[in-house]
């Protein structure tokens, strides 16, 4: 039987729960989510609980990081559902504070990761990776966990959250997470719920096509030739408008022309109401041995 979640709704109360498994001699993790949570989002609690880890996860659907024409009033909420997802999954505490609690007051700071975020889902979505890397920051600054785990499905995020630590000597290691996929391939997230029946079975082009371009990538082709195929196989399946396709380096996120050390590609393109990304590793074969 799981231990009974415990849910805190302030900055103090998590601060207090944090220290109290702190003195018992525990490693905290932390899962930031916004909630409407799936099998992704608990494989992050599995992760920070096989490591060893008392699993925290946050569920707050932060306004800083939706632009004024996205979803964020029809964003899926369910805390009922939520909780008992996490108690489920042997989380040890849910952080499941108030707008006016993570937002007192208007705020004057805002954290900017630079160059990781001026491509991909960047210049699409403005503001949208400073409202994350704020609201990352803060609670990070709220639970000052061991490590903090998100997952690779949100790669862009996933390589400007690691910057972030690093940048500001936050002593948090930045854990990635493989995506978790249904099985037709389709990368999990939130925003699935959006799909048409007719929509969630076209949804699974979008994986055959980064696979491969990730193929045609890793086999010698001109990267930018390539993805023109990518983009053509996401229109014929029914995405429009297709945001971007590309094969980029892995660590800086620089666009590649032709790989010489691991690469990512991603995509980014609407199913109606819904817009998906996900994205695959690019390997050299050597970097398979």
């Amino acid at each position: 039987m799981s231990t009974p979640l415990i849910v805190e709704r302030t900055i103090v109360g998590l601060r207090r729960r944090v220290a109290e498994l702190r003195r018992r001699g525990l490693a905290v993790g932390l899962v930031p989510t916004m909630g409407a949570l799936h099998a992704g989002h608990i494989s992050l609690v599995d992760a920070a609980r096989a490591r060893g880890d008392a699993a925290v996860a946050t569920i707050f659907v932060n306004p800083t990081q939706f632009g004024a024409n996205e979803d964020l009033a029809a964003y899926p909420r369910d805390e009922t559902v939520d909780f008992a997802l996490l108690e489920s999954a042997g989380a040890t505490l849910a952080f499941a504070p108030s707008v006016e609690e993570m937002y007192p007051e208007r705020g004057l700071t805002t954290i900017h990761v630079a160059e990781l975020t001026d491509g991909l889902c960047g210049p699409l979505r403005p503001g949208h990776f400073d409202g994350v890397a704020t609201v990352v920051t803060k609670l990070f600054l709220a639970a000052l966990p061991d490590r903090g785990y998100f997952g690779e499905k949100d790669y862009q995020q996933l390589q400007m959250v690691k910057r972030l630590s690093r940048d500001l000597n936050m002593p948090i290691e930045v854990v990635g997470c493989p995506t978790v996929r249904e099985p037709d391939g389709l990368a999990m997230s939130s925003r699935n719920r959006y799909l048409s029946p007719a929509e969630r079975a076209a949804a699974p082009a979008m994986r055959r096509a980064l696979g491969a371009l990730a193929e045609a990538a890793r086999a010698g082709a001109d990267c930018r030739r390539a993805e023109v195929a990518a983009r053509s196989a996401l229109a014929t399946a029914g995405f429009e408008p297709i945001d971007y396709v590309a094969v980029v380096d892995a660590d800086t996120l620089a666009l590649v022309d032709r790989i010489a050390k691991p690469a990512r590609a991603l995509a980014a393109a609407w199913l109606g109401k819904a817009r998906l990304i996900d994205n695959v590793a690019v390997l050299r074969e050597a970097d398979r041995i």
